[in-house]
């Protein structure tokens, strides 16, 4: 922290007591919550935060399991906040530690690596299938960007897109020769053409997602390959569904907007897998604000989607409490800002 009048650089704990006219803090992602109160009150007149925003070194690092590629100086400052920096006891610190690694937030990201090393050489067999010449497919396999294609062609497959027909009709549309990055080119052409499921009206199937938001992994891949997606899978439903019986007994304020859990059976079924979805989508993104069910306004396009298919079972759940009432019937719950439709 600089402190203006003066323009020494001093840490937070060392700042404590002091006043200056004005206050410079900068903010990491490893700030805690009273670190950053007492920087940010130091200044009688003016407090300026700078907030550090950690950018990935393509040429020297891999992406890992829980890295956020999408991080922002808001998203820093909204985690500043949750981090409380008070000593936590031994068992505190255990439950902790357990309660991160098996968030939904964590068993989503190791799905999402597993997923693209199971599915690289199906992915592989799809390309050279498209129209692709050899070195072309070398290029995009080898591509920084062929996580986020392999990603994309997984979200296509949940949405029920025959990526046989598909693939060889984005490769031909246009022309790749001056492209850059085969693979941020193919990657854009795949989300644009299959943000909504295939099919429509009564033919149009819902998409394979577990727990209304994760697309789901097809196709052959290696036993052990489908072991551990399986594995996940039933983890990340388990979390899901204790978060959402927690919140329930508990009376958690955002709980109140899905309505009562109807009687009927089948019915009963839909709302609770709506609800889990909205469970699910606060563990993945830490929402903790209580008054609504979705926290703050989503920036990432990760998460905008995310939050897309969470207002949609929060309208399918209110629609389950009303017996014999389409979803269809029921008026959209509008939560925060419109975001785009899919």
């Amino acid at each position: 922290m600089r402190l203006g009048h003066l323009g020494y650089a001093i840490t937070a704990h060392r700042a404590q007591g002091v006043t200056t006219d004005t206050a410079h803090a900068v903010v990491t992602a490893t700030t805690t919550r009273e670190n950053c109160y007492v920087s940010m009150t130091r200044g009688a007149t003016n407090n300026h935060a700078y907030v550090a925003v950690d950018r990935e070194d393509a040429e020297h690092a891999v992406p890992r399991p829980g890295d956020n590629p999408n991080v922002t100086a808001r998203s820093i400052l909204y985690g500043v906040l949750q981090h409380i920096g008070a000593e936590l006891s031994a068992h505190e610190t255990i439950a902790a530690e357990q309660d991160r690694w098996g968030s939904i937030a964590q068993l989503a990201a190791e799905y999402d690596t597993i997923a693209q090393a199971a599915q690289h050489d199906r992915w592989a067999t799809f390309l050279q299938a498209s129209g692709l010449t050899v070195e072309q497919v070398e290029d995009v396999l080898a591509s920084d960007a062929y996580g986020a294609l392999s990603a994309e062609l997984r979200h296509a497959e949940a949405n029920h897109h025959d990526l046989d027909v598909l693939l060889p009709k984005l490769v031909a549309a246009r022309g790749l020769r001056d492209a850059d990055d085969i693979a941020s080119v193919l990657h854009a052409r795949v989300a644009r053409a299959t943000v909504r499921p295939a099919g429509s009206g009564r033919t149009r199937k819902p998409p394979r997602l577990i727990v209304g938001l994760i697309p789901h992994a097809g196709g052959q891949m290696a036993e052990d390959m489908r072991q551990a997606l399986d594995e996940r899978r039933e983890l990340i439903e388990a979390r899901a569904d204790a978060i959402l019986r927690t919140a329930l007994t508990e009376k958690e304020p955002w709980t109140a907007s899905l309505g009562q859990a109807p009687k009927d059976k089948k019915q009963q079924a839909a709302w609770w897998r709506a609800a889990r979805t909205i469970a699910a989508y606060r563990d993945r993104y830490g929402i903790t604000d209580d008054r609504t069910p979705f926290g703050p306004d989503p920036e990432s396009t990760s998460q905008k989607i995310d939050a897309i298919r969470a207002r949609a079972a929060l309208n399918r759940a209110r629609a389950a409490t009303i017996e014999g009432t389409t979803t269809e019937q029921i008026r959209p719950v509008a939560v925060g800002r419109r975001t785009p439709s899919l």
